[in-house]
């Protein structure tokens, strides 16, 4: 995945609106030292590359780096570098919190995952579009570090119908009569409709519709409907979605849906990173 970089440097300015101030004032900018990013959870790590492109942007040197999507165990230095004190500084905690809250999403994906394919090995993670304004990028990069995938990258992308939508088309029944219309028109597209029960499920597939997605139907009475749905349409796409976490998501998989589409990878602890900048045995980057 490749993130721009704009959104780089808005990292940075944000940490660094004009200079280091402390740094600064303690004079030390010339001197040369190390920096060492050390994961002390267990954890899927992920943001690596970008903290790369970063040390670059503020010529500080790579000496080691983990990838994303890399499994480590506590204690794991992820990445290392090398450079003058004030790039260190400055390198700091912008790349620590990219570490820390992308590997976070990472850690949750990959654990939520876990439980659901011992469940259904099959089964497959899509993260929703509830991210926070400006994390996207960093997000969803993190979300496919730890094994999922996108639900839907943004409203150009998909087809999906919610009850909002089919409001303005004179009810339930009304989109029914128009989905046969709605897959002639957008062959490439698969459509997708939402449902808060069986009985809408079954006329959905009744109608055609390449998919339904349950929203926050209890998982004990996902299997009959499932069940149901089969019988119509095999290449059915089950989704369910609301409220599934690390909890209840092998629950779910093991209705016989296709996906869980889940919200939770977002929300959570960051993974902890600790930072250790130490002087180098040369006083300064320059001889």
């Amino acid at each position: 995945m490749y993130i721009g970089d704009d959104a780089l440097e808005r990292f940075i300015k944000e940490d660094i609106p004009y200079i280091d101030l402390t740094t600064l004032v303690l004079n030390i900018a010339g001197k040369k030292g190390r920096i060492g990013f050390e994961c002390r959870d267990e954890a899927v790590i992920c943001g690596t590359e970008e903290v790369l492109r970063i040390l670059g942007k503020l010529n500080v040197t790579p000496l080691h780096h983990l990838p994303s999507g890399t499994r480590v165990e506590p204690h794991t230095v992820v990445l290392a570098a090398e450079g003058s004190a004030d790039n260190l500084h400055m390198a700091w905690k912008v790349c620590q919190n990219i570490l820390e809250y992308a590997s976070g999403i990472a850690t949750r994906t990959s654990r939520i995952l876990a439980q659901a394919r011992t469940a259904n090995p099959g089964i497959e993670l899509l993260s929703t579009r509830k991210i926070f304004p400006g994390t996207k990028e960093l997000s969803i990069k993190a979300v496919v570090a730890g094994g999922g995938t996108p639900h839907r990258l943004g409203l150009s992308e998909t087809i999906l119908i919610f009850e909002q939508h089919w409001a303005f088309l004179g009810g339930f029944d009304n989109l029914m009569s128009r989905i046969s219309a709605l897959k002639a028109k957008n062959i490439e597209k698969k459509i997708i409709v939402e449902v808060a029960s069986a009985a809408e499920a079954i006329e959905v597939c009744k109608a055609g519709a390449d998919g339904v997605q349950f929203d926050k139907m209890p998982y004990n009475e996902l299997p009959q409907a499932v069940k149901i749905l089969r019988g119509i349409n095999p290449d059915l796409v089950i989704l369910a979605a609301g409220g599934i976490n690390e909890e209840n998501a092998a629950n779910y998989a093991g209705t016989g849906i296709n996906a869980i589409v889940t919200t939770a990878v977002y929300f959570g602890k960051p993974v902890n990173f600790g930072v250790n900048i130490r002087q180098s045995e040369a006083s300064s980057v320059q001889p």
